[in-house]
């Protein structure tokens, strides 16, 4: 793997880069917390139009009134409930923000699930980090692919590190970790589909000749719910004692996510997150993708395999 860079100085990238986002549209799949929150209120700061999904409605208006103190007067911030672990609600609410917006800027998927101790299945038959992580967050932009395509706007997976993790591949044979279920390398595999679907996105949108843009970002270390609510046991314990050395606070995890949705050097599938540690924390800049995270059969697989799952049919 290559060594990371730092485009943007030794310092990293910063929010002073936002540039102005008056008339944008922009939608965040969990914006009601983390990373995705502070990026909501980054963007609404700057003029934008922000809509959020999330599942929790008492959750999502208590989101909007944080991230409304945040905004200027050309903003505004709404939510669309929506969980990512039942194909049918992402269809609902993916039809609701069709209906009330004819273009949308950026698509930000960053919604996820984190090392969940025991293997669970989504309302849907799909093991659950893998099916939230990534079928719920393909088929959602299949279906606001058209908006985004008349607004020559970006498409954005927010993966991590972790597509780095013990798995070389996507396990094809068995996705639903039906033998040898791991909390962490179930996560892994979803944060590498992440990657691949990237990958084969922007492949597919240059081939087709669109002006449409595919990012892929980590927010290194952040100190979020999903470190909390996500792992069990030992590794629970593990991110409570490490994260006390070695995480940083949500708004510098959410540099990345604003990097790739709105500043003009931002380049497609190029990895934007902390780059020291590993990745874990530091400045932002270009960090390394793993070898099997640029695999483009793995990543054309892939494509194949989750159009059939999702009935998500692409039109590129």
């Amino acid at each position: 793997m290559t060594k990371y860079k730092l485009p943007f100085g030794k310092n990293g990238w910063g929010y002073e880069r936002t540039p102005d986002m008056s008339g944008k549209t922009v939608v965040i799949t969990g914006g009601n917390s983390g990373i995705g929150l502070e990026a909501a209120k980054v963007l609404v700061s700057k003029n934008a139009h922000v809509t959020i999904f999330c599942r929790n409605e008492e959750k999502a208006k208590d989101a909007v009134a944080q991230i409304n103190e945040h905004a200027t007067p050309a903003a505004s911030i709404d939510y669309v409930l929506m969980d990512l672990a039942s194909l049918e609600s992402v269809r609902a609410a993916a039809d609701t923000y069709l209906k009330t917006h004819e273009t949308l800027d950026v698509l930000l998927n960053n919604a996820g699930l984190m090392m969940i101790p025991t293997r669970t299945l989504t309302k849907d038959g799909f093991e659950t980090q893998f099916g939230v992580n990534h079928l719920g967050h393909f088929l959602f932009a299949q279906m606001l692919y058209p908006l985004v395509e008349k607004a020559k706007g970006r498409i954005i997976a927010v993966s991590s590190i972790a597509h780095r993790w013990g798995l070389e591949r996507i396990k094809f044979e068995d996705l639903n970790f039906d033998e040898g279920y791991s909390s962490t390398v179930s996560y892994g595999q979803s944060k590498l589909a992440n990657m691949l679907f990237i990958h084969e996105l922007q492949h597919r949108l240059k081939a087709a000749g669109s002006a449409v843009d595919a990012y892929v970002v980590h927010p290194g270390y952040a100190d979020t719910n999903l470190q909390r609510t996500g792992p069990g046991g030992i590794e629970k314990w593990l991110m409570v004692v490490f994260g006390r050395f070695l995480s940083h606070p949500p708004s510098h995890g959410a540099k990345s996510l604003v990097l790739a949705a709105a500043d003009p050097e931002a380049k497609p599938v190029t990895f934007y997150g902390p780059v020291k540690r590993g990745g874990l924390g530091g400045p932002v800049g270009e960090t390394p993708i793993a070898p099997w995270g640029r695999d483009m059969d793995a990543a054309a697989k892939l494509w194949h395999v989750s159009e059939e799952l999702t009935g998500a049919k692409w039109d590129i």
